[in-house]
């Protein structure tokens, strides 16, 4: 391959591991269409608050990755800025620090929803729980990083 070639090659590579993902999470309980029309075929209903990850926007309507892996439609009002996460792991541990060794807040089960208060150092995440209790996670116990 010639100079340039691996040039292009490398920036794209470079360029597309930085992107950032898009997450944000349901304002309100959404139902999930097949095609970018409230006339299309609805799949299923996503709960209040659960994060997403937006793949396509297209006129008033986001394509979204849910974090069993699905992609569907919903209309973009139902969709907020907020963060979330929510727990992929049987049980995730949240801790006073970012530190494998701190502290014990609260174990949050599989399923639960998390709102992301800010990142922490690399390999965790700031959360909340709607009760009110804060403390880090690891990034590897949620989705929606």
């Amino acid at each position: 391959m010639r100079r340039g070639g691996l040039a292009a090659v490398f920036f794209l590579l470079v360029s597309g591991s930085a992107a950032a993902l898009d997450y944000r999470s349901l304002a309100e309980p959404a139902v999930m269409y097949d095609a970018p029309s409230a006339k299309a075929q609805p799949l299923f209903v996503v709960a209040r608050y659960t994060p997403v990850e937006v793949v396509v926007a297209l006129e008033g309507w986001l394509k979204v990755r849910d974090a069993t892996g699905s992609l569907a439609w919903v209309e973009k009002r139902v969709v907020s800025e907020n963060r979330t996460l929510i727990v992929s792991a049987a049980r995730a541990r949240v801790l006073s620090l970012a530190e494998a060794d701190a502290p014990l807040v609260f174990v949050a089960e599989k399923g639960v929803v998390l709102e992301l208060v800010e990142a922490g150092p690399p390999g965790w995440a700031k959360v909340r729980h709607r009760d009110g209790q804060t403390g880090f996670v690891r990034a590897n116990q949620v989705w929606g990083l």
